[in-house]
């Protein structure tokens, strides 16, 4: 392990990527080297806050740079990452890894080729609630799942469940184990020219059902999982990071609240991603994690909006 700071960047430095700057400049062993936007007075402003480089060009920082974090819109992925590991940088992309798995899988290919660390920025993969609950689910029967949050005026260049969703279905795929067999789905454009709402339904091989709905323009932000099973029933709040915890007990129903120790999920995200690089160790979201995610992600699309097409030839006949 090198005793040198590593250098790190960040390119697409809106609200999330901002966060991701302001996390690698206070991690001890790295250097925040740059910050990248096309917006350049935004890229300034926060460039002289964190005392670092300012770019409008990614490729502005091959050689200044060993890892970066890619925090740009979804449609940008794939090419930027492309680009980028190439160059033998160190790669984590923030959810989803790309808006086509043929992007996915070329992220993929190429990170194994230059020997570069690819990590997806599935964040609640590192909530300190996800990982008090884990351990008490051992054969989920059936998941409800709501995440709600009001209308982001960003990120909508894709959809509400390659925006929003995706988290929850890379949390599915983690905890259940298991391939979907079948789904139905639908979905509704209310402020976007793509789906701001939207419910899955899904039956996973061995016969767990899970039921999402993800939405972008609630009131209030709701991030709730329910997970139920033969011996119990788990109720994660992974916005407050709690977790109850319901089994029977003879004749009574014992309910307990887990010991969750809070932290913030982005900046325990941002620390693996560093650690992998020092000590290349495969990192704890790979690049296949992340195209599982947009797999499932990318047929709920496809089957909500044949079930829209389908409503509307109904409609006009």
């Amino acid at each position: 392990m090198s005793s040198q700071p590593l250098r790190v960047a960040v390119v697409g430095v809106g609200h999330l990527g901002a966060r991701h700057a302001e996390i690698y400049a206070s991690l001890p062993g790295v250097r925040l080297t740059a910050v990248c936007d096309v917006d350049a007075k935004r890229a300034a402003a926060l460039a002289k806050s964190l005392g670092c480089r300012a770019v409008t060009d990614y490729r502005d920082l091959v050689g200044s740079v060993e890892a970066v974090s890619l925090a740009t819109p979804t449609s940008l992925h794939g090419e930027i990452g492309l680009a980028l590991l190439r160059r033998g940088i160190h790669l984590l992309v923030e959810k989803p890894i790309a808006t086509t798995l043929a992007q996915a899988d070329a992220l993929i290919r190429t990170a194994s080729r230059m020997g570069g660390v690819l990590q997806v920025g599935h964040v609640e993969r590192f909530n300190a609630a996800i990982h008090a609950a884990r351990r008490y689910l051992t054969h989920p029967r059936f998941i409800e799942v709501h995440r709600l949050s009001p209308y982001p005026f960003r990120g909508t260049d894709v959809s509400v469940v390659l925006d929003v969703m995706v988290h929850d279905l890379d949390l599915l795929l983690l905890l259940v184990q298991r391939p979907v067999a079948r789904l139905e789905a639908i979905g509704v454009p209310v402020l976007s020219p793509s789906e701001d709402i939207a419910n899955a339904r899904l039956q996973f091989a061995g016969g767990c059902i899970a039921n999402l709905t993800a939405s972008r323009i609630s009131d209030e932000p709701v991030r709730r999982i329910r997970v139920f099973q033969e011996d119990r029933y788990c109720s994660i709040d992974s916005k407050a990071q709690t977790v109850e915890l319901a089994r029977k007990q003879g004749r009574r129903i014992r309910r307990v609240h887990l010991p969750v120790s809070q932290r913030p999920p982005l900046q325990d995200e941002l620390a693996a991603f560093i650690r992998t690089i020092r000590t290349r160790r495969p990192p704890p979201v790979t690049g296949q994690d992340g195209r599982a995610a947009l797999a499932l992600a990318l047929r709920i699309e496809h089957t909500m909006r044949k079930a829209a097409t389908s409503d509307k030839r109904h409609a006009t006949l």
